[in-house]
C-alpha cells in the first residue's frame, strides 16, 4: 500500500477516535400540566380524580418516548400508555407489537407459575393461569364451570395454575381464606384442590369469624396435619407468598377478579365455556408450529413449572383496583 494512503488512513483512524460518542437523543420536554389537561378532556376524569404522570422512559419504536399516566380516587385507579413524540407534541394511545414475538410476550414475562397449585399436564402446550378470590361470587362460578369441564374436555393438553388474587377492601375474609389455603397445600398439594372446590361450594357460610374452624375441620381426614395447619394459620406463616402473588398481579395490572390468561392472552370476568373452549382450540392448533408459549416452548418466552429454577376515545372509568 503507498506510504500516503497509509498516512490518511492513520489520520483518519485517529480524528474518529478523538470524536466525541454520539449521543442519544434528549427525551421530550413534556408540558406536564398542558398533558394533564388534554387527558382529563379525554378520558371525562374532572377532578377530585387526580392524575400522576411518569416521566419520559425510551419507547419501543424509533421518535417515541413511553409515557405512563395514572387516575385515581380512593381504591379505584386506572393506569394508561401513552407514546409522545420526540418533538413532545404528537402522543398516541395503543399497544405496540413487535411481528417477530408473541402479541403477549410482555404479560408473559410477568407471569409466575413457580410453587402455585397446578392441575393438568405438566409440559402442556396450553397453560391457563387464573387470579382468584376465593370470596368472590364470580369466581366461584367460574371454578364450577372449570371443574365441570377443562380436564374432561382436555385431559392432556393443558395445565392451569390458581394464584391468589384477594381482593381486600371488597371481601373481608378472602386473604385469610388465601393464606391457609397456601397452608393446606404446603403440606398435601392435592388437598388444596379440595379445599378450592369446597370454599368455593361453602362461600356463603363462611365469616371472618369462624373460617378458621371450618377450614380446621375441613382439612381432616385430607392428609394434613391438624396442629401443623393451626400453627400455620396462627403465625401467618404464609402472608408474604400471597401479599407477592397480589404484586404480580398487580404488575400485570389485574383489576379483578377473576382475571385468566391463557398462554398470556388476557381474558377478564366470568367466562362461558364455548367462548374459552374457543381460545384454547385456537392455541393447541397455533402452538403445533408456533411454539412461543406453553410451559415447554423451547423460547425465551415461557412459564415456569413448580419446582423449576427459578382503547376507545369515550369517557375510560376506573377499575377498583388494590
Amino acid at each position: 500500500m503507498p506510504r500516503k494512503l497509509i498516512l490518511i488512513l492513520a489520520a483518519s483512524t485517529a480524528l474518529l477516535a478523538q470524536a466525541p460518542a454520539t449521543k442519544a437523543p434528549a427525551a421530550p420536554a413534556i408540558d406536564k400540566p398542558k398533558l394533564e389537561a388534554y387527558l382529563r378532556h379525554l378520558f371525562v376524569w374532572p377532578p377530585p380524580i387526580e392524575m400522576t404522570i411518569g416521566d419520559p422512559q425510551p419507547g419501543p419504536m424509533a421518535g417515541f418516548y413511553e409515557v405512563r399516566i395514572k387516575g385515581s380516587q380512593g381504591n379505584a385507579s386506572q393506569e394508561e400508555t401513552f407514546y409522545v413524540s420526540a418533538d413532545g407534541k404528537k402522543i398516541v394511545r395503543g399497544t405496540v407489537f413487535d411481528l417477530g414475538q408473541n402479541p403477549f410476550k410482555a404479560d408473559l414475562e410477568k407471569i409466575s407459575t413457580q410453587f402455585q397449585p397446578g392441575i393438568g399436564t405438566p409440559g402442556a402446550p396450553v397453560v391457563l393461569v387464573e387470579f382468584s378470590d376465593f370470596e368472590c361470587p364470580y369466581c366461584r362460578e367460574q371454578a364450577k364451570m372449570l371443574k365441570e369441564n377443562l380436564l374432561a374436555a382436555y385431559p392432556k393438553e393443558v395445565r392451569m395454575y390458581y394464584v391468589d388474587f384477594p381482593l381486600e377492601s371488597l371481601h373481608p375474609w378472602a386473604k385469610s381464606a388465601a393464606m391457609m389455603g397456601r397452608c393446606i397445600f404446603h403440606q398435601n398439594a392435592s388437598a388444596f384442590w379440595d379445599y378450592h372446590d369446597w370454599i368455593f361450594q361453602h362461600q356463603d357460610e363462611m365469616t371472618p369469624e369462624n373460617l378458621k374452624d371450618k377450614v380446621v375441620e375441613f382439612a381432616k381426614g385430607k392428609g394434613v396435619d391438624g396442629g401443623q395447619l393451626s400453627m400455620c394459620i396462627d403465625s401467618r406463616a404464609t402472608e408474604e407468598e400471597v401479599d407477592k402473588t397480589r404484586a404480580e398481579g398487580k404488575a400485570l395490572e389485574v383489576n379483578s377478579t377473576p382475571t385468566m390468561f391463557v398462554n398470556g392472552r388476557r381474558m377478564v370476568g366470568t367466562l362461558q365455556w364455548a367462548d374459552l373452549k374457543h381460545v384454547i382450540d385456537y392455541e393447541i392448533e397455533y402452538q403445533k408450529t408456533a411454539k412461543n408459549a406453553g410451559e415447554n416452548c423451547g423460547c425465551d418466552v415461557r412459564l415456569p413449572t413448580p419446582g423449576s429454577a427459578a382503547p376507545g376515545s369515550g369517557p375510560v372509568a376506573l377499575h377498583n383496583k388494590q
